[in-house]
């Protein structure tokens, strides 16, 4: 049996990271705070801001399970690198708003810097 390369230790790793983060976006109180940094501008278009918490944690679990799987892994990588982009609004408009989220607001250059490091991540483990 060959060693494993950090690639795919790497992949493995955020795999299991995303899956996990995207199960907590139907934990209720989880739910109820991520609900909060939705945009208004985001809301009810198409979807309410509970809905748009759930479809990203169904986009979070579907890509961390498509970088697990070959034929899926490049696509994976991906869509979760673009996935990454479309979420930062709600992270930037968290950062913007940290007396109302806490811990969800992460400052928003620290935060901005981690998204581009998530997604050389993803296109790295999704294409490496």
């Amino acid at each position: 049996m060959a060693a494993m390369t950090a690639v795919e230790l790497a992949r493995i790793i955020t795999a299991v990271v995303f899956i996990g983060i995207g199960v907590t976006h139907f934990v209720p109180l989880v739910v109820r705070g991520m609900a909060a940094m939705v945009p208004h501008v985001f809301r009810g278009r198409p979807f309410s801001a509970r809905g748009w918490v759930w479809v990203t944690g169904v986009a979070e679990i579907a890509g961390g399970v498509g970088l697990l799987v070959p034929p899926t892994r490049a696509a994976a990588g991906i869509a979760l690198a673009v996935f990454l982009v479309c979420v930062f609004p709600a992270n930037a408009h968290a950062a913007r708003h940290r007396e109302r989220f806490g811990v969800f607001a992460v400052p928003f250059w620290p935060r901005l810097a981690m998204q581009v490091a998530l997604i050389a991540l993803v296109l790295w483990v999704g294409l490496g």
